[in-house]
């Protein structure tokens, strides 16, 4: 299931891949401060562990959040405008409603128990405090826990500055310690070495030169990490040599302790400097990407002037093995992160060599090329595997949208990109984001072009989604204008689509039938295929709600035969959600509701929130039409905040249906049976609501558990991911292949569509509750 269930994890965080060390008392001094206070920011310098423990403090007390824990990662953020996007998607809130995102947000919040990370906020200092001083005003369950290398600077805020980590006197006694003897620095330095030099441990002999090395370090985590690298070639007696030779040199004349920024910038400095030529280049290139990236991308933006294609590769594995770049599993593909203090240094040495807008612009041309190839494969069984991609790449996708408004002459570029992800901004519950960045390119760039034309009728699209018909008006006529000047049929045909989509959301029934039935002749005409099945889709659903029964169900069918041989989800599970409606109106309720299930496993992968509700609002119709109010209540109550969400039921044509079934269900139920089903409804999230809406039959109105997606094998292997077991391990201990076992795992992560280890040990914990308790974390 691709909605989170409440509480269950950290929306946003991925598994972490080292270990975490030490910070006992920071993180009871943590906790102690969320007690107290509404906000709390921890303050420090780069590199000193301030995002590590904010998720280690989120992850400890995310019981005490019933509604949920969200990390919104901030590093990438470059334009401030989007900071409350960025909060939406990570609360997963739609933002199909024409109101101040802000406003939508405090509403989403006001009666929840949430807690929200703000990771990385000095970059966007005043825009995080003004809005972290909204919600918490708003929201009284709501806590914030920021990281920043400032304070916000906002009433009540509590603030803790993270220390380095500890060393002990102790450390330096000649008598054998325990690892839980050490101090956490010393701690750190032995994990991350042994993960380098297996077998290495901290003995007598080399004691004081690793206590040495801490200290010299300042204990900043990211420099002990990036330290003990070095121990791949050479000994912990060198690597102190050469440390304390480079502290010297920084030292020279001064009497001053080297302050800690430093430190660690003289640590990258070494890190930078122990790299090849080639790996320094690679280095400095890749920080033009936001977020992560995958090794396609690093080649086609990062190769020549230096380095070739075929070298990329190696590069790579170089600069993970030095622990410049962190590898992560998306799925079955792997990605790679430069933690944002060496992205920064990366991008710094990019900016003096002179080359940054010029790998911007490769950057750019990577991204304008990959949103072309999804817009064209959108029609073909590659379409949820061009989501996923598109969602991974939402970061580098903004960056890209930047440099076109940033960079003279290359906003057409812009439009064009914009353009291309049309569907993406829907599918991605992303229309108030999309028509943002229009807002911005259109404005930057008036030229009447095709771009434009294509941009104003996309726009146009995403506000009438939003109800906002006076400004699609407006957009279309200019389009319209355009299209008659390049004689463009299939923008016409687009055109004329979204005017009659919207005359529909109006309820101008004739209107509808008109525009939709011209809009459908002009892409049979330009063998727009797209533009056949979106047409046939809302002009099936207009004769249905003229009475035209047969004419309905003839498109209809057209539509999925055109759908089907291309093994697509999204138009098909529209297809059939609104076809499922007609066919219950012809007394097949059995086939409805089946036609309704397969629409929403068809949007699963999407997260598609308003396209799942629109199901299971029709799922309560039917419960309804069978006599079962009960049912019906409780799902129309599960609806009740996110129709809040998006400003009011949408789709208005269909409200007869919604009214009607709650006058039925309130005649069936009485009014206090009516309203204690509805209260229960709105106790659910809407993962669970559609659990619900999905079984048949569910004893006594109560929610359960879905039976498992998983093969009895793939469940073993669940558990064992859930223990924290490599496929290595997990091999070892079935008497299998690695290559099976890894096998295993990316099938698990497809079924449950999930990305990372961390959400199957989450989702086995929710499956097999007090089976292990140390699944669950520990309790706040």
């Amino acid at each position: 299931m691709g909605v989170a269930s409440k509480g269950s994890e950290i929306r946003g965080l991925s598994a972490e891949l080292t270990s975490f060390v030490g910070r006992r008392c920071e993180i009871a001094e943590v906790k102690r401060l969320l007690a107290g206070s509404r906000l709390v920011t921890l303050v420090g310098v780069g590199g000193v562990g301030k995002t590590r423990l904010a998720l280690r403090v989120a992850a400890d007390v995310r019981r005490a959040f019933p509604d949920g824990v969200y990390l919104v990662e901030l590093a990438a953020l470059e334009c401030p405008d989007l900071l409350v996007q960025a909060v939406t998607e990570a609360l997963q809130i739609p933002d199909l409603s024409t109101r101040p995102l802000l406003e939508v947000v405090a509403d989403h919040l006001r009666d929840r128990q949430t807690l929200v990370v703000l990771d990385n906020c000095e970059h966007l200092l005043h825009d995080c405090a003004v809005m972290a001083e909204t919600l918490v005003r708003s929201a009284p369950g709501l806590r914030i826990l920021a990281t920043s290398r400032q304070v916000l600077g906002v009433a009540g805020e509590q603030t803790m500055v993270v220390p380095p980590l500890p060393l002990l006197d102790g450390d330096m006694s000649r008598t054998p310690g325990k690892p839980s003897e050490q101090s956490d620095a010393v701690r750190l330095f032995a994990e991350r070495a042994g993960a380098v030099l297996p077998g290495f441990a901290v003995t007598d002999d080399n004691r004081e030169a690793v206590v040495r090395i801490c200290r010299s370090l300042d204990g900043i985590p990211l420099a002990i990490e990036l330290a003990a690298v070095r121990l791949r070639a050479i000994s912990v007696e060198q690597l102190l040599a050469r440390l304390e030779d480079r502290f010297r040199v920084l030292t020279v004349g001064s009497k001053v302790v080297l302050p800690r920024q430093r430190t660690l910038r003289a640590l990258i400095d070494w890190s930078y400097l122990l790299c090849t030529a080639q790996e320094q280049l690679l280095w400095a290139r890749l920080s033009v990407f936001s977020g992560s990236l995958d090794l396609e991308g690093a080649e086609h933006v990062c190769s020549g002037d230096g380095i070739a294609t075929e070298e990329i590769l190696d590069l790579v594995i170089g600069l993970v093995d030095k622990s410049i770049l962190v590898r992560e599993e998306h799925r079955s593909k792997v990605r790679f992160r430069l933690l944002e203090t060496i992205r920064q240094y990366g991008r710094d040495r990019l900016r003096e060599s002179g080359q940054e807008e010029r790998l911007r612009r490769r950057h750019r041309d990577w991204y304008l090329d990959l949103v072309l190839r999804a817009q064209h494969d959108w029609f073909t069984p590659e379409q949820v595997t061009w989501y996923a991609r598109l969602r991974t790449e939402h970061g580098n996708l903004r960056t890209a949208l930047d440099f076109c408004l940033a960079a003279a002459g290359e906003a057409e570029s812009g439009l064009i990109i914009a353009s291309a992800l049309r569907y993406y901004w829907i599918a991605a519950d992303s229309p108030h984001e999309g028509r943002n960045w229009f807002d911005r390119l259109l404005a930057a760039d008036e030229r009447p072009t095709p771009a434009r034309a294509w941009a104003l009728c996309v726009k146009a699209r995403l506000a009438v989604l939003q109800s906002d018909f006076t400004a699609a008006a407006t957009l279309l006529e200019e389009c319209g204008e355009l299209a008659r000047r390049f004689d463009d049929l299939t923008i016409t045909g687009s055109a004329t689509y979204v005017a009659g989509l919207a005359a529909l959301l109006q309820q101008d029934l004739p209107r509808a039938l008109t525009l939709l039935g011209k809009a459908l002749d002009c892409s049979r005409r330009t063998d727009d295929q797209i533009g056949v099945v979106n047409s046939l889709i809302y002009l099936a659903t207009t004769r249905s709600l003229l009475g035209q029964s047969d004419q309905a169900v003839e498109q209809f069918e057209e539509c999925l035969a055109i759908c089907e041989p291309r093994h697509e989800n999204w138009f098909r599970s529209y297809t059939l959600w609104t076809y499922g409606i007609e066919v219950w109106k012809r007394g097949e309720t059995r086939r409805a509701v089946e036609m309704e299930r397969e629409a929403v496993r068809l949007k699963e992968p999407f997260d598609d929130h308003l396209g799942i509700a629109l199901c299971i609002e029709a799922l309560a119709w039917m419960s309804c039409g069978d006599g079962d109010g009960e049912r019906a209540a409780l799902l129309l109550g599960a609806l009740r905040e996110i129709w809040r969400s998006f400003g009011g039921p949408l789709f208005g044509y269909l409200a007869e249906h919604h009214d009607t079934c709650e006058r039925a269900a309130r005649g069936n139920l009485g009014a206090r049976g009516f309203e204690a089903a509805f209260r229960k409804g709105t106790g659910l999230t809407l993962a669970e609501a559609l659990e619900y809406a999905m079984r048949e039959n569910p004893p006594e109105g109560e929610p359960q558990r879905r039976p498992s997606p998983l093969t009895r094998r793939e469940m073993e292997i669940a558990r064992l991911v859930a223990q924290g077991m490599s496929n290595k391990a997990i091999a070892a201990a079935l008497v299998i292949a690695q290559r099976t076992a890894e096998g295993h795992v990316e099938h698990i992560l497809v079924k449950l569509g999930f990305t990372s280890r961390v959400q199957i040990a989450a989702w086995v914990s929710r499956q097999e509750p007090g089976d292990d308790p140390s699944l669950a974390g520990d309790a706040p």
